[in-house]
């Protein structure tokens, strides 16, 4: 069987060649003509699947992904949908993002009564006021408190690695789900402005976000990021750190959990809360201290507010 026998991308030619296989055999044996990665992996014996293991880390890292290019039409019907400008330059910021940091993710949860029952008396003042008071503002006020009291997560590794840039501002990333891709414009200044303020800068930013209308100025620089998926749903997730930050805060949707309190259990509204962080400059313990901080602040919100 000639090579004008068999089909196979130029990866899994290189692949073939690397773990010395014979695709004309391979082709022959699998009883088809369109030959995959897969082919030629089930194909090479023990020392050339190690080879292939290595070769595969060795492309990851360098972030090469023309090694997963497969023909998959060659199991079905496909179609093709080319990524945005604006989500391709998203995904490869993230991908690099993933391969430099060695991220962990702490996942805790928080008692939310008082919130909501703070938000509950003043919702006929934010109606007069014409804003939208939402959880979103009190965890934008607990961050920013938190990052006070921890100033490593309010910093920046320098790109050698060598030097901790500790910042003395206080700006809140909020990713922005539109249906042109993750947008995260900025709030500066949380630590320094009222719950009001926060609440009617959120509304603002994600309104504007969705039509486009963010500037520039309005993107970057910020302290660390808040990612909330609470209005659609989950458990928990994985948010990832975005550089130059060195952590970001995950939150899903609050749920109705029973607590043993005096003797008895209680139905307790608890958010869960995801922190993701570069563990270079973060540990776990310090981690801990800071959601349990966090935490802290959600179930009494005056010691945010003061």
């Amino acid at each position: 069987m000639g090579q004008a026998d068999f089909i196979a991308s130029p990866s899994v030619v290189a692949l073939a060649g690397r773990l010395g296989v014979d695709l004309a055999d391979v082709a022959q044996r699998a009883g088809r003509t369109n030959i995959a990665r897969e082919d030629v992996e089930r194909h090479a014996d023990g020392d050339a699947q190690r080879s292939s293991s290595s070769a595969t880390a060795s492309v990851a890292a360098s972030g090469d992904t023309r090694y997963w290019d497969v023909d998959h039409s060659a199991y079905g019907p496909v179609t093709h949908e080319p990524l945005s400008r604006f989500a391709g330059i998203a995904a490869a910021n993230l991908s690099a993002a993933n391969r430099v940091i060695p991220q962990v993710t702490h996942h805790d949860r928080a008692d939310m009564r008082a919130v909501e029952a703070f938000r509950a008396r003043l919702k006929s003042e934010a109606a007069d006021r014409g804003v939208r008071l939402t959880a979103l503002a009190f965890h934008s006020k607990a961050l920013a408190a938190c990052l006070g009291e921890f100033p490593r997560f309010n910093a920046s590794l320098t790109a050698d690695g060598e030097t901790l840039v500790l910042k003395q501002f206080c700006h809140i990333g909020i990713a922005v789900d539109t249906p042109h891709g993750l947008m995260v414009p900025v709030i500066r200044d949380v630590d320094r402005k009222g719950l009001w303020q926060v609440a009617s800068e959120i509304s603002d930013l994600a309104g504007r976000a969705a039509q486009r209308k963010i500037r520039p100025d309005e993107m970057g620089g910020a302290s660390m990021s808040i990612s909330n998926l609470g209005g659609i749903g989950g458990t928990a997730f994985t948010p990832i750190v975005n550089p130059p930050e060195v952590a970001i805060l995950g939150i899903t949707r609050t749920e109705t959990v029973p607590v043993w309190e005096n003797d008895s259990w209680v139905p307790v509204p608890m958010v869960p809360l995801d922190l993701s962080y570069d563990h270079r400059v973060i540990n776990g313990a310090e981690a801990a201290r800071f959601m349990a901080h966090l935490a802290g602040l959600l179930a009494d919100p005056r010691r945010m507010l003061r």
